[in-house]
């Protein structure tokens, strides 16, 4: 299918790119240290831990803290990433080129969708080594780490998805890259603006909020109504950005 071809030619230009090393370097570099760091602070208090009943394990000391650290760093990376996925090509004038090629709208935007998440999946496999190699000395909980490495990959395909929509929207990728990281950091603290002097939290904003959703699958917690609001969100920005692209060719 076309779609595979497209999104095997993002990947590919991805990993010709001096930036997608560099992003794939220094993500695993922080993580491991992060990693290193949360294995250090359970190895001072497992002792501690032995005599508690229902103590909380490994999983939950440092392979969720980890993933939920991922969630900040890739926050920052993924617009990076996502930035010059069409507005390159409206800037050096390729567009009208991919218009008169014989692909749909949706093919052209899902390939690029499917191109960015393939190597984001890389990225995160290479993370979910590092707690993975605790089972050469121990256990880890296996549920836990399934439902928290879900709530990252929904997470990250939200990310994607919006940041192709502002791709979209601009020829300029430092614009589409900055406004991606706007909409993205009030998404992740809309339940903030929502919350009264109680310290209670507004059911809307609670339900907007793209981080809301990601700490329940991180604790754990499998709600479908979480799946559905990340699969929701990619669906709309995914569709916003084909008609996007149909208003543009229609001009052409």
């Amino acid at each position: 299918m076309m779609i595979f071809t497209i999104a095997g030619r993002e990947l590919r230009s991805l990993f010709l790119s001096p930036l997608a090393w560099s992003i794939l370097a220094v993500v695993q570099l922080i993580v491991a240290y992060l990693f290193l760091s949360q294995l250090d602070g359970y190895m001072e208090v497992q002792s501690q831990l032995l005599g508690m009943a229902g103590a909380p394990g490994v999983t939950e000391i440092v392979v969720t803290p980890i993933f939920g650290n991922a969630t900040i760093i890739l926050l920052l990376v993924v617009p990076m990433l996502t930035m010059r996925l069409v507005s390159e090509e409206r800037r050096s004038q390729t567009l009208a080129l991919l218009f008169s090629a014989p692909l749909s709208m949706s093919e052209i935007v899902v390939g690029k969708f499917l191109g960015v998440m393939g190597f984001l999946v890389i990225m995160v496999a290479m993370i979910t080594l590092m707690p993975l190699s605790l089972l050469l000395g121990g256990t880890l909980d296996f549920g836990l780490l399934a439902s928290a490495l879900l709530g990252l990959l929904l997470l990250l395909a939200c990310f994607t998805a919006l940041g192709l929509f502002m791709s979209t929207l601009t020829d300029q990728p430092t614009v589409a890259a900055i406004s991606t990281f706007g909409v993205l950091l009030m998404l992740w603290i809309i339940d903030w603006a929502g919350s009264n002097e109680s310290g209670h939290i507004s059911g809307l904003f609670a339900y907007l909020s793209i981080l809301r959703h990601f700490e329940s699958l991180l604790r754990g917690v499998f709600d479908s109504s979480d799946v559905i609001y990340y699969l929701l969100f990619v669906t709309v920005f995914i569709g916003l950005s084909i008609r996007r692209l149909d208003a543009d060719r229609l001009q052409h």
